[in-house]
Formats: C-alpha cells, structure tokens, sequence
C-alpha cells in the first residue's frame, strides 16, 4: 500500500533495536480516517474467505482489527497477554515471544470466543518474527477454528517471520513490508 508507505516515510522513526515508531498513526493515536483506508485495502485479499471473527493480540493491535472487523461487518476477538480475572471459565492459552518487549507472556482468549463454527482472519499492526501470529493461529486451532489467514499492517521483511509462515502454508498479507531499516540508509520497501 503506498500510502502506507509513504506515511512510514515521513512520520516513522527508528529507533535502537529494529523498532519502528509509528506511535503517530498507528498505535498510539489512531489516524482513524488512515486506518479505515488500511482496513479496506487489506480485507480484499480475503475476500473469496467466509471470515466470521477477526482475532488479534491486545493492545496495538486492536485498532487495526477493530477497523479490519468493523470492514468485514464480523466480531473482534483480541487475545489478553495474561488472565485476568474478568476471563473465567474455560480459556484458550498460547505462549508468545514478544520482540518488542523481549519477554514472553501468555495470550489467553475464553474458548466460548473461538469455536470450530468459526473461519478466523489473525490481524496485527506489526509482523517480525511471527511469534505472535504462531499464538494467534494456535489458540484458533485449540478452540477449532479454521484460520483464513493473517493481515498485517507493517512487516518487517528483514526479520524473516512473514516468510517463514508463508513457507508453513499461511496466506500471509502485509500493507507494507519493508526489506531493510536503518538509521544511516533509511528505510527500503519490498517491491
């Protein structure tokens, strides 16, 4: 999406580590009218799939899911990073390796959210190493639901976790994935 790319070009900042900050538009404070236009680029690649949620990982990546459910007219389903006690009863449970924060932390959704009746679309704001889509598709597994795919707003192609589950079967699409990222050369765009 050029778009996407353009206003990674001008707002995104890089900071130490390979993270890009998009805090200004994308998960921090929402360009809700620049979301919505993502939300429906991105839906048209699923759309010969019969999407009954979308699941996502709280908190980035709920305004991209939010905007992704809200184009497909289907519920949000977001995975908390650890139980709480207004998640009771059975629970669906996934370990996750999160980049950004260096930690691990377990995804938990209810299981009366994810059920076998469900083809489920796994949604994120960013896509590195794939850890978080590997716990998004396993909790959709355990509670039996058929995974339609994954869209990704901003992936980081260098990283390798997009290609990898590509490579495992998922249709995985990304907004923008960009190919390399520096502070000295700048930010490249896979074409």
């Amino acid at each position: 999406m050029k778009a996407l790319e353009e206003k990674i070009l001008r707002e995104g900042q890089i900071l130490p580590g390979n993270v890009l900050k998009v805090g200004s538009f994308l998960n921090q404070q929402i360009d809700v009218p620049f979301m919505n236009e993502m939300a429906s680029e991105g839906v048209r690649f699923f759309s010969d799939k019969a999407i009954t949620k979308v699941l996502t990982v709280e908190a980035s990546g709920i305004a991209f899911g939010y905007a992704v459910a809200a184009k497909l007219n289907v519920p949000l389903v977001f995975a908390k990073k650890s139980r709480t006690s207004n998640v009771s009863g059975s629970v669906l449970q996934a370990q996750v390796y999160s980049y950004t924060h260096n930690t691990n932390y377990t995804a938990t959704v209810s299981a009366d959210f994810l059920t076998e009746k469900d083809t489920v679309l796994l949604v994120d704001d960013f896509l590195a190493n794939g850890e978080a889509l590997k716990g998004l598709a396993a909790l959709a597994e355990q509670g039996g639901a058929q995974v339609a795919g994954a869209l990704i707003a901003i992936e980081k192609g260098f990283q390798k976790g997009g290609d990898a589950l590509r490579q495992a079967g998922m249709q995985v699409e990304s907004l923008a994935i960009i190919e390399e990222m520096s502070p000295e050369r700048g930010i490249r765009f896979r074409p």
